[in-house]
């Protein structure tokens, strides 16, 4: 016997006794509802189907019928076998723009996501990660940028720094491209694309990497009367730099960076990009189709 029909037992001698009592006056019909966890209009139908019945009655019609809301087999092969042959590098979120995008998908998210689970070709996720605090996001949008940068093996040969300059308010991601290593120029380089595509912005959040900070013990204070490059070019801007003292406070990037670690080494090995320097090429095309907007969903965080 499978579970289900164990519990639709047990519920059933839980009815049985409790009726008992209803008839013996022992308990009121609210009671007799109450204690089997269901509302007296329930009640008072399982006790004349019970009278009529008996306990065959009292079995839950829906135990082996067919939904009809039922795929068939064909269209279950069919979502496994696309993502088996098309996508077996993406997340089944990522599939799922796929399935709808480009193949014409008719069923919802957690149909797709049942199926490749049952399918055995897409991985259940790990449980979640420590909780943090959430901090709440800017009132607008440029009130603050977050930039950070996420060393990855993007391409199966190579591992790059994608550095992201994202807006805190919106999530949106206002510049993102790779380099072989993050430093003073990489940052300047987002910080320009920001202020050419969006204008001026009030502050600046980053970690306290050197190329942003000089910290003269690490892990302690930064020292703010003694800027970087960096620091000296965001003052004459009038831009209010903020480090991050904590992980809490990166939890916004850290998801970002979760999300498109989970989906850019699959949309670059669709397109053949693997190491040949092309990944730059990549990052152009996409923002001027509204790549940041494909991946907004999944920015948020704490």
């Amino acid at each position: 016997m499978d579970q289900t029909r164990f519990l639709q037992r047990v519920r059933m001698n839980q009815f049985e006794r409790v009726y008992r009592r209803w008839k013996e006056k022992k308990v009121t019909q609210a009671e007799a509802a109450e204690q089997l966890g269901i509302g007296e209009r329930t009640f008072r139908r399982y006790t004349v189907r019970y009278s009529n019945q008996g306990m065959r009655g009292l079995l839950d019609r829906r135990l082996g019928a067919l939904s009809h809301n039922r795929a068939p087999q064909e269209e279950v092969s069919e979502v496994v076998e696309l993502y088996k042959t098309l996508y077996p590098q993406r997340n089944v979120a990522h599939f799922y723009e796929a399935y709808k995008e480009h193949h014409g998908g008719r069923r919802c998210y957690n149909w797709v996501k049942r199926t490749l689970y049952s399918g055995g070709v897409a991985r259940r996720p790990r449980g979640g990660g420590v909780h943090r605090e959430r901090r709440e996001r800017r009132g607008q949008a440029g009130e603050m940028i977050h930039q950070d940068a996420s060393t990855h093996r993007w391409v199966p040969e190579e591992v790059w720094d994608l550095v992201v300059t994202m807006d805190d308010a919106t999530g949106e991601i206002y510049s993102a491209f790779f380099v072989s290593e993050e430093g003073t120029w990489s940052s300047m380089r987002g910080v320009r694309e920001v202020l050419e595509s969006r204008g001026i912005f009030t502050s600046f959040y980053s970690d306290r990497s050197p190329h942003y900070w000089s910290t003269p013990v690490a892990g302690e204070r930064v020292d703010k009367e003694n800027p970087t490059q960096f620091g000296r070019a965001m003052a004459e801007l009038g831009i209010l730099m903020i480090p991050g003292y904590s992980p809490e406070a990166r939890g916004r990037s850290e998801r970002m960076f979760g999300t498109l670690q989970g989906r850019l080494p699959a949309e670059l090995r669709e397109r053949g990009i693997c190491g040949d320097g092309r990944g730059e090429q990549f990052f152009g095309e996409q923002f001027h189709r509204g790549f940041q907007q494909a991946f907004h969903g999944g920015c948020g965080g704490a």
